[in-house]
This record gives structure tokens, sequence and C-alpha cells, in this order.
């Protein structure tokens, strides 16, 4: 646990046939003790990881395509990350049946420094088909994204997710800690182009925080919220908080659901982001704040004046946005930066 870090808020009595709006919605993180605790799973692996992985394979999909593994030395000491000079990582990927990574993992569970080894991020209905109809929450009228995570002691960076994550623990335990968006400054985001899976990540090593390197990390600190996670735990981590998770056992399992709370035909604002950056992070200052200022009157404080002097009929773009609006839009930039 990092210094200074606090408990995360907690709830023991929420289920998971019904799980209340007022903590899906209320940007907080909270952990949910034992909301899977009944799940067949989460007994099974409390046996052994033998009878976990036993339970796994009674849901595997035939002639499923592989899983995507990512397999690390035992020095990195379950920490994937980049290279030396961050132009790499220190890990591979390799596409395997499911069935090869379970048993790799139960090969080195009981060996002092193994390989690190994750699968990370597998749609369940994809390769686990009927898994949930054992094992599942309910959310309401989202559809969430289901997924499970499997690995060994492992450390994943501090990163962001767009969309609201609901992680359940069904085999090993997990360290999660927690910053709040507004960290980003102290938490000494690495590229955002290049990445170890996807998301930009803090490159400072939680397990051996160098404040000397990154000395405002210690503001994050201040900041930051952990706890444990036993089987049957969950949590509830908001979008866009900031999340380094630990597997703590030779054999750790992870479902998590993703929703958003927007439209699924609205793009990540991270294009825009990089979009941004392209067109208008190296303006002269002035146009810089011209630019400020406009994307403060269109983006993020519109208000009826903004358009209310144009018909209707005619806002185009201005006027509130629906899958047929976006689509056009879309092309309208695909054919812009195509050109």
């Amino acid at each position: 646990m990092l210094p200074s870090a606090s408990s995360i808020a907690e709830r023991a009595d929420v289920d998971p046939r019904a799980i209340p709006d007022e903590i899906l919605l209320s940007g907080q993180p909270v952990i949910l003790r034992g909301l899977v605790s009944d799940w067949p799973m989460v007994n099974a692996a409390r046996e052994s990881a033998q009878a976990g992985v036993a339970y796994l394979r009674g849901f595997e999909r035939r002639q499923a395509p592989p899983v995507v593994a990512t397999v690390g030395p035992p020095e990195i000491g379950g920490r994937f990350f980049y290279n030396d000079d961050l132009s790499g990582f220190n890990f591979r990927q390799e596409q395997v049946p499911l069935d090869v990574a379970l048993n790799t993992l139960l090969k080195y569970a009981t060996e002092e420094a193994p390989p690190s080894i994750y699968v990370a991020s597998t749609t369940i209905d994809t390769w686990l088909p009927g898994f949930r109809t054992h094992n599942d929450v309910a959310l309401g009228a989202r559809e969430p994204l289901a997924s499970i995570w499997i690995g060994n002691r492992t450390r994943i960076a501090a990163h962001q997710d767009v969309p609201d994550n609901l992680a359940c623990v069904v085999a090993g335990r997990r360290r999660v800690t927690l910053f709040p968006p507004e960290q980003l400054r102290n938490l000494y985001v690495g590229p955002l182009d290049h990445t170890p899976a996807g998301q930009p990540i803090s490159l400072v090593d939680f397990a051996a925080p160098d404040f000397e390197r990154f000395p405002r990390f210690e503001e994050a600190c201040r900041h930051a919220r952990s706890a444990v996670l036993e089987p049957g735990d969950a949590v509830l981590i908001p979008s866009m908080w900031w999340h380094h998770i630990e597997g703590l056992e030779p054999f750790n399992v992870l479902v998590n659901y993703w929703w958003r709370q927007s439209p699924a035909w609205m793009d990540t604002p991270m294009n825009a982001l990089m979009l941004a950056i392209m067109t208008v992070r190296d303006l002269p200052p002035a146009q810089r704040a011209v630019w400020e200022d406009v994307f403060g009157h269109y983006v993020f404080a519109p208000d009826e004046a903004t358009a209310d002097h144009i018909p209707d009929e005619a806002r185009r773009v201005l006027a509130p946005l629906d899958e047929t609006r976006a689509r056009t839009l879309r092309a309208r930039l695909l054919q812009r930066l195509n050109r």
C-alpha cells in the first residue's frame, strides 16, 4: 500500500441482482464486499486453483480463436511495463488456446519466481459461453461488456478507462489503488500513443516509488485510496478514475463489466485529444487562447445562447447529436483527415 493512501468506502449489503443506481451513478469508487461470493466460480476457486481451472474449462468454447497471453520473464516481478528507454516493452504477447494458458498458470503455480502471465480483457461470451448463466450481476438497463482477466502475480500500471467499471474478484486476491481523475499531473503519465495495453499509464513503480525522479507523486499519494479484495468482493471504478491493479496470488481471476453513460455512437474523447494535440497545442499562444475560448463556447460550457440565433432546422452539428448526425460528422472528419 502506498504511503498516505486511505481506504476506499465499503458496502456489504448490496444485492448483485439489484445494484442500486445510487452506487452506479455516484461517480465515487466503492468496495462491494461479498457481492459475488455466491458465484459457483468463486466457490470452485476457493477450493483450489485446479478446481477453479476445471470450472472454467467446463465452459470453454470448442474451436475458439486463441486468446492473447501477455508473458514476461521472472525478472520483471509481474510488472508489465516499458523497456529502459521506453522504445518497447518488457514483455511479449502470444496467441495461444485458452486451455494452454490455463495449463501454464497451473504449471508455474508453485514456483517461487515464475514468468509473469496475464490473459487480459477476454470477452466472456466469446470464449466461455454459458459462464454468465451462473456467474453474473444485474446492471439494470445497461448492456455492459463482460470480460475475464486471468493471470498470476502481476502488476498493471495505473491508467484510466472511459467506461465505468465493476470489477469482481473471483479467484485469488487483488490490491486496487485508485486516484481521482484530477491527479493526472501528479502521476507522471507516459506516452499517449505508445502504450503497453492501449491506455496511457503512470511511469511510477508503485512497489518502489522514486520520489526524487517523480516528486509530485507524493501529492498523488495523499489522494490515493487502496484496498485488498478477497474472492467474492467487487470494486466500482468510476469513469476516468486512475487505477493500479495487483494480482497477489499464483492464480487470479477477475470478471469485469464496462459500460458508458453515453450513447454507443459517441466516439472516445481520446480521439478529440489526439486531434487537439495535432491541430491546437502548438499554435502561437495568442491563437491557442482564442481556441480555448472557442472550445469553452461550443464544447465545455455551451448554453441556450450558443445557437439560439440559428433556426432549429439549420443548426446541424450545433443541434443535439444523435446517431445519424454523428455518422455524418464522422464521415466529414474522415474526408478531411484523408485529404
